[in-house]
């Protein structure tokens, strides 16, 4: 897989960027300096230094999509804590619950009221994530909208046939991966093939300014950005986030994903709603080795215990070594490589950072269990 990209050396070839005022230039940072990859940046930076937005008012509007199909995995908290600069960064944050698309998508069977309590947990799930941030339209405000609340609007289906116009049947197969499927998947069944084109009318019926996703979202965005070309609409900017591997992946990472953590393999994923305990037991059968740079460990340090506590601790069994604290992804990887840090110590320490990570949402589900409880019967049904 490409290298990450360096912001920084980006941003300092951007036409207007040094024209940005430092606090300008502070909450570009914020919003982009920790994403994998950033595409079409002018537009934020043209935004921030005239003051204006894709809605015409100023306000900075990102969003990210989900289908609702499930219990989160850890992959969410890499989502949760880019959305949570988002709004340090002063923009208005909307997470988008895809509920037609998780629909188009089979999710619980085409289940409607499965998928609309599902979305429910959603919610509940990223208020705690983000630490109950104010909740409406304005800057550095959070808000939730539905996908068939914006169905209802017959603008909204003219801009998915207009997104559809000149879109090849071998164009929209490539896009499949954004839904977790392969290219061959779904030559039986129509609704398919207008998932890509409703992910950009998307953005585009809400004048969206930033548009957030994982890696495996690229394609989706891409194919948006191409369409907004076609027709002269406003381009969002679009902000990828890392994917976190499966506990059990070693070596390159690929461009396919297959390497990416699924709930559907409960050995190879973290659960958000794991205990402590939980965390721990997977951990233990996490891939690392002294040989390997490549690790899911790595990265569960890099993009989840590092940007939310800024350092990992790693405490042994007092027999085997000393307590230490480790600030850097590189000193901690190398420590591994040359024998300083045992594998099975690093893999506690990152289970211990994990679970503290995830106590807000414990602590909210245990004093509201409800919607977590439908969820977990309508997985176990």
């Amino acid at each position: 897989m490409a290298m990450k990209q360096d912001i920084a050396a980006l941003l300092a070839t951007k036409e207007g960027y040094d024209a940005l005022e430092p606090s300008a230039k502070e909450r570009l940072h914020t919003m982009v300096g920790d994403v994998e990859e950033v595409v079409g940046v002018e537009h934020l930076i043209d935004a921030l230094h005239n003051s204006t937005s894709h809605g015409g008012d100023g306000v900075i509007r990102c969003y990210v999509g989900f289908e609702p199909s499930g219990k989160a995995h850890i992959g969410w908290k890499v989502l949760a804590l880019q959305l949570r600069r988002m709004l340090d960064a002063n923009t208005n944050v909307m997470v988008f619950l895809a509920d037609w698309h998780a629909w188009v998508n089979d999710k619980f069977n085409g289940d409607m009221e499965a998928i609309k309590t599902t979305g429910i947990y959603m919610q509940e799930t990223f208020r705690a994530l983000l630490n109950y941030p104010p909740e409406g339209e304005g800057p550095g405000e959070l808000q939730f909208k539905w996908a068939s609340e914006l169905m209802e609007s017959s603008d909204y289906w003219a801009r998915v046939l207009r997104c559809s116009k000149g879109a090849t049947l071998a164009m929209v197969r490539k896009t499949f991966t954004i839904m977790g499927r392969d290219e061959a998947s779904s030559d039986h069944d129509l609704s398919k093939f207008y998932y890509p084109a409703m992910q950009a009318a998307d953005i585009f019926e809400m004048n969206i300014d930033v548009a957030i996703g994982g890696m495996d979202q690229r394609k989706a965005h891409m194919f948006m950005r191409d369409v907004a070309s076609k027709y002269g609409w406003d381009k969002a900017t679009c902000l990828h986030t890392s994917i976190i591997s499966s506990l059990k992946a070693s070596g390159s990472r690929m461009e396919s994903f297959d390497h990416k953590m699924s709930k559907s393999d409960p050995n190879g994923a973290l659960l958000l709603h794991d205990t402590a305990k939980q965390i721990q037991n997977k951990m233990k059968k996490a891939y690392i080795s002294p040989e390997d740079s490549q690790s899911p460990v790595y990265e569960l340090v890099e993009h989840i215990l590092l940007p939310e506590f800024g350092e990992i601790h790693v405490t042994p069994n007092p027999k085997f070594g000393e307590p230490s604290t480790w600030s850097s992804l590189e000193e901690f990887r190398a420590a591994i490589m040359d024998g300083t840090l045992h594998p099975f110590d690093a893999k506690m320490g990152v289970a211990d950072g994990l679970a503290k990570g995830l106590e807000g949402l414990a602590t909210h589900f245990e004093a509201h269990p409800e919607t977590l409880d439908r969820v977990t019967a309508l997985m176990n049904g």
